[in-house]
């Protein structure tokens, strides 16, 4: 029996990130020793998705996978980032992890920076997705029976009516022109709650929806979970951001 590679997965939560675990796990080539997620010191949401800590863990506990979060100050920069960053790969580095997994799929300033970050600890990257197709990875997602609903969107593209839909044919076919139909550019972001690599479905209910100004989001590219950065048509309309905060059936609000 071949000894499988210690690996972590950089964890947005979202669908791509779904997807790229199904595809590793798959393989049966990984041992993957945890889920890395940045998560905002502050208001104890994931970065940029808004998603509550509360509900990232119960996902990760459904997966079957420890769950490492990565605390970041709100407007923090990209050296504080990379220190805490440093210091939880570090940890993993020690048990014999020397690969981090990202989700991307064709950002390729964000793929550098990552792959140079890495660079100075010893570690590398590995991006299983890389230049797919986005259309034909969405309909696989769909087709594979997972579950995702969008928690964010860039008002550049989407509106508050977006926030809180569940993500199927219907959703990808209504997208404007020029979104991309993996959100890839950062038009929107998506919790997945179903699917093959969940041990049950996590029942999830829509909250609140709140609108928070670019100012108010600090986007930048130091987010380890996704990429926030604007199609280049979009980058002078972009004012802010819609979330929707999501809750476990039964959670209080």
């Amino acid at each position: 029996m071949s000894v499988r590679e210690k690996v972590i997965f950089c964890w947005s939560g979202g669908k791509d990130s779904a997807l790229c675990l199904h595809h590793v796990l798959e393989s049966g080539r990984y041992e993957v020793l945890c889920l890395l997620t940045t998560v905002n010191e502050e208001f104890q949401r994931v970065s940029m998705h808004g998603v509550r800590t509360a509900l990232l863990e119960q996902q990760a506990a459904a997966i079957g996978l420890p769950l490492e979060k990565v605390m970041v100050s709100r407007g923090g920069s990209n050296a504080e980032y990379e220190e805490r960053m440093a210091v939880a790969l570090r940890k993993y580095q020690a048990r014999g992890a020397g690969t981090v997994i990202f989700g991307d799929i064709f950002l390729e300033d964000l793929r550098r920076w990552r792959e140079e970050n890495l660079a100075k600890i010893g570690m590398s990257a590995l991006f299983p997705l890389w230049q797919r197709d986005t259309r034909a990875l969405i309909d696989e997602f769909l087709a594979l029976g997972f579950g995702s609903v969008i928690c964010c969107v860039n008002d550049a593209w989407l509106d508050e009516t977006a926030v809180g839909r569940n993500i199927d044919a219907d959703f990808i076919r209504g997208l404007p022109p020029g979104v991309d139909p993996c959100g890839e550019n950062g038009e929107f972001h998506s919790f997945a709650f179903a699917g093959p690599i969940f041990n049950k479905p996590l029942q999830i209910e829509v909250g609140e929806k709140v609108y928070r100004p670019v100012e108010g989001t600090t986007p930048t590219g130091s987010d380890s979970s996704s990429s926030t950065v604007c199609p280049p048509a979009a980058q002078s309309r972009t004012k802010g951001f819609w979330f929707c905060d999501l809750l476990l059936a039964g959670m209080p609000a």
